[in-house]
């Protein structure tokens, strides 16, 4: 697209969406010509954005006289314009403060705590992901009694995820018990990703020598199977940082805008299933916009980056209006997908 545009229309269109990141009023040509060095008239600048508006860089909204970004603009801004860098190093040892000072150590908590980090300094709504579980090997597991007729399941994973599955028993066991068929499980179980346990665990258990309530037990293993394993698909719980920090930008200062923000927060099922959609990438991942396919999201940009534990992958980003600034939230989200793939592996 770079070919479409002058050295002066690139220049003309940064200096609209400055103005529009910064003030959120659409932007006429004399602001442009008094504010930005261009080194043209007024007259040269209203051309300049007419002619950008007839090739879909620029919107004229009915009730104003200037013009504001498209979201094609804001493409153009980050692919062509847009100067990607790192943080400064004293932001992002900001970062790994912010993220470390609620003394989080479980992969989850760590998580939760960047969505909450990347609302503070980008002043956009924070999300995060946990790694998607089905590739994930299973280190250890652990019965652990509740009462007479319960048994906790303590999946401990290789990554440091550790998920939890209640079952119930028709008669009680005793901890020495227990901790035999955790030994006999872990033998028969350990080492395999959580995929391969599930879809070979009858297999698996079919000749395990345990009698008694022990083999009820292994029993109800292999007849619960999938639903004793059901959270390896489904549990991904979405962690959003604090929306009031979206409610304080003009876009949702409305009551429709505000009602419209309250509902995206409620809808952890569409989130969900966007961020488990973002593949893995060398970098940060942009869509703006209309490039969504979800109506919710059609006057948003996410900005999202990919981290590692172990074997496994999430993703920390943001979402907010697609008048973001761009640059810097890049960077801020970029720095916290590393920093949060370094500290998942301390």
């Amino acid at each position: 697209m770079s070919e479409n545009l002058t050295e002066r229309e690139n220049a003309v269109l940064l200096a609209v969406l400055e103005s529009y990141i910064a003030t959120a009023e659409p932007t006429g040509s004399r602001k442009i010509a008094k504010q930005y060095p261009l080194g043209v008239s007024p007259a040269t600048v209203r051309n300049t954005m007419a002619d950008l508006e007839s090739k879909g860089f620029l919107a004229h909204p009915h009730t104003s006289a200037g013009r504001v970004p498209t979201d094609q603009a804001y493409r153009y801004y980050v692919d062509q314009l847009m100067g990607w860098r790192s943080l400064p190093q004293t932001q992002q040892v900001r970062i790994e403060r912010e993220l470390t000072a609620g003394q989080a150590t479980a992969v989850e908590e760590l998580v939760a705590r960047a969505a909450s980090v990347l609302s503070l300094l980008t002043g956009e709504l924070g999300l995060a992901i946990g790694p998607a579980l089905s590739e994930a090997v299973l280190q250890r597991l652990d019965l652990v009694p509740v009462d007479g007729e319960k048994v906790l399941l303590v999946f401990t994973l290789e990554s440091g995820v550790v998920r939890t599955v209640y079952v119930d028993i028709r008669s009680s066991l005793t901890r020495q018990t227990l901790s035999a068929l955790a030994g006999a499980l872990n033998e028969r179980l350990a080492g395999s990703t959580l995929l391969e346990i599930e879809a070979t665990l009858t297999e698996r258990l079919r000749d395990l020598p345990m009698e008694g309530s022990a083999g009820e037990l292994v029993n109800i293993f292999m007849e619960s199977g999938p639903e004793i394993f059901e959270w390896v698909a489904t549990n991904r719980d979405v962690h959003l940082g604090a929306a009031s920090v979206l409610a304080e930008q003009p876009e949702f200062t409305t009551t429709e805008g505000l009602r419209q923000l309250i509902e995206l927060t409620e809808r952890r099922d569409l989130l969900a299933e966007v961020l488990g959609e973002r593949g893995v990438t060398s970098g940060p991942q942009i869509t703006i916009g209309t490039e969504h396919e979800a109506p919710e999201l059609l006057d948003l940009t996410i900005v999202t980056a990919t981290y590692s534990v172990g074997q496994l992958q999430g993703v920390v980003g943001v979402i907010g209006p697609t008048r973001m600034p761009y640059e810097k939230v890049i960077a801020v989200v970029d720095c916290t997908s590393a920093l949060v793939s370094r500290l998942t592996q301390a």
